[in-house]
């Protein structure tokens, strides 16, 4: 008996040894935007995921040239299977298309492009908030964002906010050089923008913004499914507090899921936390983000690579 604890005892030793190992190869980096999003791509790390700071004295990495506003707003980038960074960004408030460029390690970026995704819908308002996710069991990556169409899904139509009622659409690319038709994605059954997909076990989960304005919800839910094009589930509850968020961005810690989202009318960053994705606690208060930061994504990098960037 003895000898199967002390057996047990080093099978566990062990694992905790390797999780710290592997913690210290790795850190986490933040993409995000100040201001208008005029100036660039903004990068912070964090080896706990709680405090962040700020890479190049919070300089810009990358200044936008694409689209006629030449913004850099809500900047997603992944790692993907090809071992390149890829980012997606909203180059305008009012453009029928978004931002791509791609980058070996985040420093030198390809030239950036503009993709069109909304370019056949004459009614397309806007193009908010791209985000990408890879999916390993077809190879393909799926671009999605929010936008909304003149004399579309009116029965949530509202006069507030410039009359804006957007839906979640996407398209999908396997080599990010051609891509599928443009088509809806999600809707809801209310006003949706900021979703951010990512895969736990088999099931896909979008955290996403419920943007209604009448009566205000402003929250953040979650909806499920199978596959990552879909179909996902209603929505649920709200899964943040009494106040305004948008643009969530979430990472996994172990067993831990953490949700970081923008209070903007407050003007600073939030973030929940839980285990089994019902129960959420909040822990605004134990987060150190820099300065002025805004809708951003977090992915993980190799500590080589931080430091890299630590030299810029």
């Amino acid at each position: 008996m003895m000898k199967k604890l002390i057996y047990l005892f080093i099978i566990l030793l062990s694992a905790c040894f390797n999780a710290q190992a592997q913690s210290k190869k790795e850190v986490y980096l933040f993409a995000y935007f100040k201001g208008n999003g005029e100036d660039g791509l903004h990068l912070a790390y964090s080896n706990d995921a709680y405090k962040w700071t700020a890479l190049k004295n919070d300089q810009s990495f990358l200044t936008p040239t694409v689209s006629k506003d030449k913004l850099m707003r809500d900047p997603c980038i992944i790692r993907g299977a090809d071992g390149l960074f890829h980012m997606v960004w909203t180059v305008s408030w009012k453009d029928k298309g978004i931002g791509y460029a791609s980058s070996k390690d985040l420093i030198n970026w390809s030239t950036q492009q503009f993709l069109p995704v909304m370019a056949k819908e004459d009614g397309a308002r806007n193009t908010w908030a791209p985000e990408i996710t890879y999916d390993s069991r077809t190879k393909t990556y799926m671009i999605y964002w929010a936008t909304t169409i003149t004399g579309k899904f009116n029965e949530t139509a509202s006069t507030e906010e410039s009359g804006y009622n957007h839906r979640m659409y996407y398209v999908t690319t396997k080599d990010f050089k051609t891509y599928s038709e443009t088509k809806l994605l999600y809707d809801p059954g209310f006003n949706v923008i900021d979703a951010t997909i990512v895969k736990n076990g088999k099931q896909f989960i979008m955290f996403l913004k419920d943007e209604t304005r009448e009566p205000a919800q402003k929250n953040i839910k979650i909806a499920y499914a199978d596959q990552l094009i879909g179909p996902y589930s209603k929505a649920g509850n709200p899964i943040t507090g009494n106040y305004w968020a948008e643009g969530p961005t979430t990472l996994k810690i172990g067993n831990n899921w953490m949700v970081y989202f923008d209070k903007y009318r407050d003007h600073k960053y939030g973030a929940i936390q839980s285990a089994g994705l019902k129960n959420w606690t909040d822990v605004s208060d134990k987060i150190s983000l820099p300065k002025g930061l805004r809708h951003g994504t977090i992915l993980t990098i190799k500590k080589k690579e931080l430091e890299t960037l630590l030299k810029q």
